[in-house]
């Protein structure tokens, strides 16, 4: 690519903008030219804005640390310097939602991080190897609110992505669920910063997230799901039961899963086929060799103790389910 996309990162400044800025630095199909979050650090240089809340284990990329950063109240303020924007915004969801919508409005298309719109009838909440068949609402998302060229796309709850592949790629492969138990073992970078406070985590499990539980039930079908008439269609199964906890763990989520398959006992996979279903599991990603894809989308590892977070977290750019 001769000339890289210019994109946008709302919510900048936060933990989760600051990872999406990373992970951009040197990206060879995009290049950060906007860089937007609250009215406090408007003005700023984004090296100035982050300086002494810099939270990413690296230098701030030089490509970004000179942007002066906008309002993220002021979607036109992105007109005509990006082509789109990748939402990181922390703030109510039904502030988020506006504002994500107001992007759109203005021409703007939003991917999204935040919750607020993953419930929106005409979202789609994506994961590329399972659902990007989902993207086709797009076009009947534009139409119902008359955007020509903005719409929204969101991505999951990021424990999902621990254990929404693997899942998938059974069912594909012919295996269908009957009903799912999962108990994540979420690390405390998925609370933002300052987030869980240290006394409450130093050796210590707590066993309750708010709204964790309820998102890993529902979005689950969703993603699962099919494109209807003028909406998402949730999937019918599997029935979900899940246990959300945060461990003292930096990044890195865990699951642990157990499946009831909708077959009898005669054809339900063996250990055998399902290493052999999630070894050679890939999808579209992989075929259009996106640059951020896993190669190897599901990684088996036949260590009895692993996979480990520390260990296991960076396997394929963090970007495999292991």
């Amino acid at each position: 690519m001769s000339e890289k996309i210019k994109v946008g990162v709302l919510g900048a400044t936060g933990m989760v903008g600051q990872r999406y800025i990373k992970l951009l630095e040197n990206h060879p199909w995009f290049e950060v030219s906007y860089v937007a979050a609250s009215p406090r650090s408007a003005g700023k240089l984004y090296k100035d804005a982050v300086s002494s809340r810099w939270l990413i284990g690296a230098d701030i990329p030089e490509g970004v640390a000179n942007l002066t950063v906008q309002d993220a109240n002021d979607a036109k303020l992105a007109m005509g310097k990006c082509s789109f924007v990748f939402s990181a915004l922390e703030m109510g969801k039904d502030e988020i939602k506006a504002l994500e919508e107001a992007y759109a409005a203005e021409g703007i298309p939003v991917v999204s991080n935040a919750s607020a719109n993953r419930w929106t009838p005409d979202v789609p909440m994506l994961i590329p190897e399972i659902n990007y068949s989902h993207l086709d609402i797009i076009k009947k998302q534009q139409a119902h609110h008359g955007w020509s060229k903005g719409f929204i796309a969101v991505k999951p709850n990021c424990s999902l992505q621990t254990y929404m592949m693997p899942l998938h790629a059974l069912i594909m492969a012919g295996y269908p669920v009957k009903r799912m138990i999962v108990t994540t073992e979420q690390a405390v970078s998925g609370a933002g910063y300052p987030g869980v406070p240290s006394y409450d985590m130093i050796d210590n499990i707590v066993p309750y997230i708010g709204g964790e539980e309820e998102k890993t039930e529902k979005e689950c079908l969703k993603i699962l799901g099919s494109v209807g008439a003028d909406s998402i269609e949730n999937a019918k199964a599997p029935l979900v039961s899940s246990t959300c906890t945060r461990v003292p763990v930096i990044d890195g989520h865990t699951a642990c899963v157990s499946l009831e398959f909708d077959l009898p006992d005669d054809k339900k996979p063996s250990l055998e086929e399902i290493e052999r279903v999630w070894t050679s599991f890939s999808s579209l990603p992989q075929e259009l060799k996106l640059p951020s894809a896993p190669e190897h989308p599901i990684v088996v590892r036949h260590e009895e103790n692993r996979p480990q977070p520390r260990r296991d977290r960076d396997t394929e750019k963090g970007m495999a389910c292991v």
